[in-house]
């Protein structure tokens, strides 16, 4: 089988939305969901009443809940969620910690996962049958995530195993994806990573198969590869509306790690001149950026790293340090407020959230704990049982192995 060539290119509709939170100064406290909604993306609808409820009448109102629902409900914060959905949460993360966290706690009815859509679906995928995950808002997805389409990622797959067997490729999948992607690295002798823990996932892939599919971020796959030594001339970028991703069956045949187009549409804003400009406003500072960042930003970095890493970096740092943070802005504001003794800034002046995040706003998550309250489930995230089983294998093989 070939690359269906009568597919056209597209751009995922939440990548074009990214910069719709863009602004720039640095005020991103939470406004009524009716003003947000003025911004034009996509948002999911709820009752008027939550989209007229001031900032304040919603904490409060979220508040009441919480002590209704006692220790039936379990709220789960990415690190990238706004301040006021992220105090609520009983504990704040990666991806990695969080889907940890989910597979330990099957002692709660609901898990609330103020996240994105893959998030919740790798929270169902680990919990026990009887407890429901939750994502506030339905609107919340992903443009990285959206970039490796299943039917693309099938054609990938078949043109590499028709030109070079099987088992020869392992297919390892970024937890920034769907459900059907984790599947289908499961099903093919696969695994998923985070941006903890990829270095050793690559290692146990190394030793399955002489070849690795990573999707769909690209940059993490490539700076992954380049830590561990491995060349550039030995990588090559699957471009998923070309035959055979725009490549040769030589460069195929050749290649060690095949790199799946796509990337994290808030990373790729940090450029090396961000960098450079810090370090000639601030001599004595510390770069430190994700690995979702380009290859150049990372080798101009001091250090990089998850989003763990980033903020325990800056934790356990000297008082007096400074520090330029290439990551999503909510919670490089976090680290800086929860670390007045040191300087902590964004090397992009322009602030920009990541703006599928941003859509959990505390509207949403008192929306749904409303509905707890009284007995009714709303935003239940549940993934297929055929889906479900390869991506829990795919995601046990992960957790097994770090």
């Amino acid at each position: 089988m070939v690359t269906n060539l009568d597919r056209k290119t597209t751009i995922p509709i939440t990548e074009i939305e990214q910069s719709a939170f863009c602004q720039t100064d640095d005020d991103l406290s939470s406004r009524t969901l009716q003003d947000e909604f003025e911004v034009g993306v996509r948002w999911q609808k709820l009752p008027i009443s939550y989209m007229r409820m001031s900032p304040e009448q919603i904490e409060a109102n979220i508040r009441v809940a919480r002590e209704k629902l006692a220790d039936r409900a379990l709220i789960l914060g990415h690190h990238y969620q706004r301040d006021e959905v992220i105090q609520f949460a009983d504990i704040r993360g990666d991806s990695f910690k969080l889907s940890q966290f989910a597979a330990e706690r099957n002692d709660v009815e609901f898990i609330i996962f103020c996240g994105v859509h893959f998030m919740a679906e790798t929270a169902d995928i680990l919990s026990t049958p009887s407890q429901r995950v939750i994502l506030p808002n339905l609107a919340a997805g992903c443009s990285m995530a959206d970039m490796a389409q299943t039917d693309d990622v099938l054609d990938c797959w078949d043109d590499l195993t028709d030109a070079l067997g099987e088992g020869c490729v392992i297919p390892v999948t970024y937890m920034n994806s769907t459900a059907e992607i984790k599947s289908l690295c499961g099903k093919n002798g696969g695994i998923v990573c985070t941006s903890s823990n990829a270095s050793a996932t690559f290692d146990w892939s190394y030793s399955k198969g002489e070849k690795v599919l990573f999707l769909p971020d690209q940059h993490l796959g490539r700076n992954t590869a380049a830590k561990m030594g491995m060349r550039l001339d030995e990588m090559i970028l699957w471009n998923p509306f070309k035959p055979l991703g725009g490549n040769t069956l030589e460069d195929i045949k050749n290649a060690k790690l095949i790199l799946w187009e796509g990337h994290c549409s808030v990373h790729t804003r940090f450029t090396v001149n961000q960098i450079n400009e810090a370090r000639v406003k601030y001599p004595d500072v510390n770069v430190v950026v994700h690995p979702e960042c380009t290859l150049e930003v990372v080798t101009a970095a001091d250090s990089v790293g998850s989003t763990e890493h980033i903020k325990n970096v800056i934790e356990q740092a000297a008082p007096g340090t400074t520090w330029a943070v290439g990551t999503e802005i909510s919670l490089v504001n976090r680290i800086a407020s929860e670390n007045p003794d040191k300087t902590v800034f964004c090397l992009d002046s322009v602030v920009c959230p990541c703006s599928t995040m941003y859509r959990i706003h505390p509207a949403y998550v008192s929306w749904v704990l409303d509905g707890l309250v009284e007995g009714v489930v709303v935003n239940q995230i549940k993934v297929d049982d055929d889906i479900r089983r390869y991506s829990k294998l795919a995601l046990e093989r992960m957790l097994s192995v770090v």
